[in-house]
């Protein structure tokens, strides 16, 4: 069996698949050959005793082979951080990763604190946004400062109706996102952005961009009447 896990014909590697003597390193050695043929795949798959096993599930669903109809549905199975690595993986194909992003977002009520710091610090943008209001403070400190946090997920975060009293203030004086044109705009939408610091971010935007949030955006009385005047004052 273990020379068989290495042989080159399709046919072999099918029926070594099925076997019920294959253990779990022997399956292993097969999934992590990249030329194993989907029927083989399926085969493993079908191997109930094997394809049950944490680490051949796993393998599975990150295998660039599978197909789809086994590993989107497998991941449902997978631990939180099996999914982040799923998530994460350069060669595991987009939708997988979506699906396994999906799956993660849609645990986060269940999952611990220190989960959650740890997915915020690593995971993925999109799973990492999710964590952008989440309501201990470090947690979405961390989202923040995660490599692939996007002005896009920030910004969107921050034009929440709920959820962002302490988003707003932390992104207000963040050294990267309050710099940012859209993250800017964002802030002062949002009610929860302190006034001194969402007059200091007015008088840094461009007149157009102010002029625009006066017609689209729901400024609070006293930030609108700020960049009404900033507006007026640039126009002479």
């Amino acid at each position: 069996m273990e020379q068989l896990v290495h042989d080159s014909s399709p046919d072999v590697l099918v029926a070594v698949a099925a076997d019920a003597r294959l253990t779990e390193d022997l399956a292993l050695s097969l999934l992590n050959r990249r030329d194993l043929p989907r029927e083989a795949l399926e085969a493993l798959n079908r191997n109930t005793a094997l394809s049950k096993q944490r680490k051949v599930r796993l393998a599975l669903v990150m295998h660039a082979h599978t197909p789809r109809h086994i590993s989107v549905p497998t991941i449902r199975h997978l631990y939180t951080f099996e999914l982040m690595q799923v998530a994460l993986l350069p060669g595991v194909a987009a939708d997988v990763k979506r699906a396994a992003e999906e799956v993660l977002i849609g645990r986060m009520a269940s999952v611990t604190s220190g989960e959650r710091f740890t997915l915020a610090k690593q995971a993925s943008g999109r799973v990492a946004a999710a964590l952008l209001l989440d309501k201990e403070e470090r947690i979405l400190r961390a989202a923040l400062d995660n490599a692939r946090m996007t002005e896009m997920y920030v910004a969107k975060a921050l034009k929440r109706d709920a959820g962002t009293e302490l988003l707003a203030p932390a992104v207000s004086r963040h050294q990267k996102w309050s710099y940012r044109i859209e993250v800017k705009t964002a802030l002062l939408g949002n009610k929860n952005t302190p006034l001194a610091r969402a007059i200091q971010v007015a008088n840094e935007l461009p007149v157009n961009v102010l002029k625009d949030l006066l017609l689209n955006v729901r400024l609070t009385p006293g930030l609108k009447a700020h960049v009404r005047g900033v507006v007026e004052k640039r126009a002479k």
